[in-house]
């Protein structure tokens, strides 16, 4: 299959996602009181800051009307895919897949307060909105909607996914905690493997758990969920590889951020940690310029020295290996991967995006 075909095939995947959740999640969101609602709808793009509906939010299908324009659906599309792959009938799962979604937004909510970033997806965040409380407060009700939705939910497997969902959100706030923690260390005193470690925490674990609860509400044993678990991990490290090297150098028209946003908050991200650990001339460079602010200029320069120092390079490839990875992983749960196309097709594209 063609990189052309597989590509819309996850769009059609996706959209499918949006179609079959959407509702639901805008129903779990609109069941929190009044001044927290509004916050979180105007997070998820259903709503304006003043309360009024959003451009293209008034249905509840389609970009902004089911799971907002704060996301495309990659982890509920996860979810079902997951099911469906295992013989299950994704429409079953569909409350799993309103708890993932929920968590996630959780973090962006926090992640935007703790990176003080002012814009998401073309937006002012919800925090330089409503203010940082806010933002917080908000942010800790979705989880805790998250696990209402669980705790609810009649299905068999609805006990075991809110444990795996809970031990899940603990292992991101780790991995929030420890990225926080490297911005106050030196650019040469974060390891790669600590990198890898962190970033794992914080992005391979929601889709990993996003894969695992699909499978468990198609019946998967404990060892079937642990493989889609692995599955999602793999996938989920390839995935922050690419946002990473996005980070750097993606389209500020297509991301919504401005050009090199990660160098000029000085981030330690996979790209930039290989990069300083290369030992050329172009690392030291780097390390001189992480040293301080950086100005516009500044930044172009630390963009430049990473690609020269092999931190770009070694990104692509790394996603790539973690890709291979995570289709072994997937081997032990869907011995005939055939069966888990849709899963396949999904990891493919998120990590093939540009933006």
């Amino acid at each position: 299959m063609s990189e052309a075909v597989e590509g819309r095939e996850a769009l059609a995947l996706l959209e499918h996602a949006r179609a079959v959740v959407g509702p639901a999640l805008r129903a779990a969101v609109e069941s929190m009181p009044g001044p927290l609602r509004r916050v979180a709808m105007y997070h998820f793009g259903w709503v304006r800051a003043d309360g009024s509906p959003a451009a293209g939010a008034a249905g509840s299908t389609g970009s902004t009307g089911s799971t907002g324009s704060t996301g495309k659906a990659i982890r509920p599309a996860l979810v079902l895919a997951a099911a469906r792959a295992l013989g299950g009938e994704p429409g079953g799962a569909v409350r799993a897949a309103v708890a993932v979604e929920l968590v996630h937004n959780f973090t962006l909510l926090h992640d935007d307060v703790i990176d003080e970033d002012p814009v998401r997806r073309h937006r002012p965040t919800a925090w330089a909105v409503f203010g940082v409380p806010d933002a917080i407060i908000v942010g800790d009700a979705l989880f805790a909607l998250a696990q209402r939705i669980l705790a609810e939910d009649p299905h068999p497997a609805a006990p075991a996914a809110a444990e795996r969902l809970g031990a899940c959100v603990l292992e991101l706030c780790a991995g929030q905690q420890s990225d926080c923690a490297f911005e106050e260390r030196g650019p040469h005193e974060v390891s790669l493997d600590e990198c890898l470690t962190m970033a794992t925490a914080k992005t391979g674990a929601l889709l990993g758990c996003a894969c695992a609860l699909g499978g468990l509400y198609a019946g998967a044993a404990a060892e079937e969920a642990d493989a889609l678990d692995s599955f999602g991990r793999e996938a989920g490290l390839a995935f922050q590889l690419i946002d990473d090297l996005i980070g750097i150098w993606g389209d500020p028209g297509r991301t919504g951020k401005p050009a090199g946003a990660d160098l000029a908050a000085r981030k330690k991200s996979l790209p930039v940690v290989a990069a300083l650990g290369s030992g050329t001339p172009a690392a030291a460079e780097l390390a001189a310029l992480y040293r301080g602010p950086m100005t516009e200029a500044d930044v172009a320069r630390a963009a430049d020295a990473v690609e020269r120092a092999g931190g770009r390079d070694w990104a692509q490839l790394h996603a790539a290996d973690r890709m291979a990875r995570a289709v072994q992983e997937l081997s032990h749960a869907v011995p005939d991967l055939a069966a888990a196309g849709d899963l396949l097709a999904l990891a493919e594209f998120v990590t093939r995006r540009t933006r």
